[in-house]
């Protein structure tokens, strides 16, 4: 696959959580096909991975919404509370812990750009023994605006050292393309997650792979893994 954007002046790679690291999106269609079983277990999964993708289309949309009022701090607030007594569950997307190993030993700066809390992010990292490769975690509590605001972005750059155009952000939303891009940095969408090939490529994304599994094999294949120095 052909990667459009300049991989060897690519210096660290910052990585959403949600459908990207983490695999919630492969949580809530089992969460949703459970009541549909009677249909028959592929029909049922099918039904349910329709409904998870319809309902996050609309909510990035409201998310954009809500951030050109400055109101999108306060609905990440309202969620954590009413998500607060529920124990969370973090299952790594396949093929990712080889991948985040492989630039942690090449000596790539990494980090996180969420908007769930700290905790949430740090758990994950702790549970999939992952905390050490990344230099950076930008959570909902690091800056006063969200994605798909650029300060995220422009905050985790920052705290690498980094200009934004030698960052690569990747996301499976259009909330992380347009962060990233109106950041500055480059932009790569996984369709792992709860995003679809046409609102990533409207939103600019300069490259869309089916998997976050995936970059393994272009840095490998490129020999070029970003190192920081």
């Amino acid at each position: 696959m052909k990667v459009t954007f300049p991989l060897n002046d690519i210096r660290a790679w910052l990585f959403d959580l949600d459908g990207t690291l983490m695999d919630t999106d492969d949580q809530a269609v089992a969460k949703l096909a459970q009541p549909l079983r009677f249909l028959g277990d592929e029909r049922a999964a099918r039904i349910a991975r329709r409904a998870v993708m319809f309902g996050e289309t609309p909510l990035n949309g409201v998310v954009t919404m809500l951030d050109l009022v400055g109101l999108d701090t306060f609905f990440f607030y309202l969620r954590s509370r009413l998500h607060r007594q529920q124990k969370p569950l973090f299952p790594l997307i396949a093929g990712v812990k080889q991948l985040l190993d492989y630039l942690h030993v090449e000596g790539t700066p990494l980090g996180v750009v969420t908007t769930r809390p700290r905790r949430d992010a740090l758990a994950f990292l702790a549970q999939h023994e992952l905390r050490e490769h990344f230099s950076v975690v930008a959570t909902q509590e690091s800056t006063s605006r969200l994605k798909p605001h650029a300060e995220p972005v422009l905050y985790a750059a920052h705290e690498l050292g980094l200009p934004p155009a030698q960052c690569v952000l990747v996301g499976d939303t259009p909330v992380d393309i347009l962060s990233a891009k109106r950041a500055g940095a480059w932009r790569v969408g996984v369709l792992c997650g709860f995003g679809e090939r046409p609102e990533l490529e409207r939103c600019g994304a300069n490259l869309i792979l089916p998997s976050t599994a995936d970059l393994w094999g272009i840095l490998r294949g490129s020999g070029n893994a970003s190192k920081g120095k």
